[in-house]
């Protein structure tokens, strides 16, 4: 398969400061997991910048303009206590969406198979109008709306293995059946959303998980109810929203995954988009917390994306 990988040194100039979870050695921890031999096929791409027309197709008017009138000269800014903006954020932001979206046209003009996006900050808590969870524009809905602005899809779905359940992106989607949102995650854990009575218009899915689940009963769920909705909604594009927050070492959580387990859901996901939309895939990284987990889950995610099925 011909997997896009998309990246930029300015994803590590968002700093929201000494000892915040989300800091910039998680992107040093993917770039140096993608630096090892077997990804050298990996067709490497600068992330553009974005621009603020497509970050509207998602978050309100107002809200955008608050974010970007915001970054500080020097010092942060908090937006809530977990989020803040630092003065590299503004390019980091704008970039992040220009990844996601050039994906996304890269892979509809028949560049490559499928796409992984290292970006920060991670985006699925972050809803149309309010930053939250380290998160300030949602990047995988913005490029899910944008793949039905920009290229005439009508149903696409996001799939979301982070730890914690993406409420920005259900927020987005909820009130639109042409997108489709599924969820494995953690609870009760933060932000304390994602039940199952939460189903949108029915395209809404989301399969909580107690803690110290494991692997085969993430994978016992993801067989019996996530690929069967996503099987039913016949998506023509599909995003991955890759948090690795679930690994075994990660210190924010504890549903026991291993770097196997990502490897496993990834590929069938490939399954399923290979039946439903010609393989077309986007995945950007979300959460994930343990250095050695992040290298271990995005190493296994990456390989599964580019082995031929």
């Amino acid at each position: 398969m011909d997997t896009l990988f998309y990246t930029h040194p300015s994803f590590l100039s968002h700093n929201p400061g000494p000892g915040h979870p989300e800091s910039p050695e998680r992107l040093r921890a993917v770039w140096k997991a993608l630096d090892a031999p077997q990804f050298n096929l990996l067709i490497r791409r600068e992330a553009p910048a974005g621009s603020l027309d497509q970050v509207k197709l998602i978050h309100d008017a107002e809200y955008v303009e608050t974010i970007m009138s915001s970054i500080p000269a020097r010092g942060l800014v908090q937006l809530d206590p977990d989020t803040s903006l630092s003065p590299g954020s503004g390019e980091a932001l704008i970039r992040g969406i220009g990844a996601t979206c050039a994906a996304v046209d890269a892979i509809m003009a028949g560049d490559a198979d499928n796409a992984f996006c290292a970006v920060r900050p991670c985006g699925h808590h972050a809803e149309p109008a309010r930053a939250m969870g380290f998160c300030i524009f949602n990047q995988i809905a913005v490029a899910a709306a944008h793949a039905r602005v920009a290229h005439g899809l009508s149903r696409v779905a996001v799939v979301d293995f982070d730890v914690h359940h993406g409420n920005g992106t259900q927020a987005a989607f909820q009130a639109d059946p042409g997108f489709f949102y599924t969820s494995t995650h953690q609870s009760p854990l933060y932000p304390g959303t994602g039940s199952r009575n939460e189903k949108g218009l029915g395209n809404i899915v989301n399969i909580p998980l107690p803690h110290g689940t494991g692997s085969e009963a993430f994978r016992q769920a993801v067989e019996s109810e996530m690929l069967p909705a996503l099987e039913a909604f016949d998506p023509e594009f599909i995003f991955i929203s890759a948090g690795f927050d679930a690994h075994y070492s990660d210190p924010l959580a504890g549903l026991n995954f291993n770097a196997e387990d990502y490897y496993w859901i990834t590929r069938e996901l490939m399954h399923l988009a290979d039946r439903h939309c010609n393989g077309r895939i986007v995945s950007m990284l979300e959460g994930g917390y343990s250095m050695e987990g992040l290298e271990q889950s995005t190493a296994a995610h990456v390989k599964a994306l580019m082995q031929d099925l």
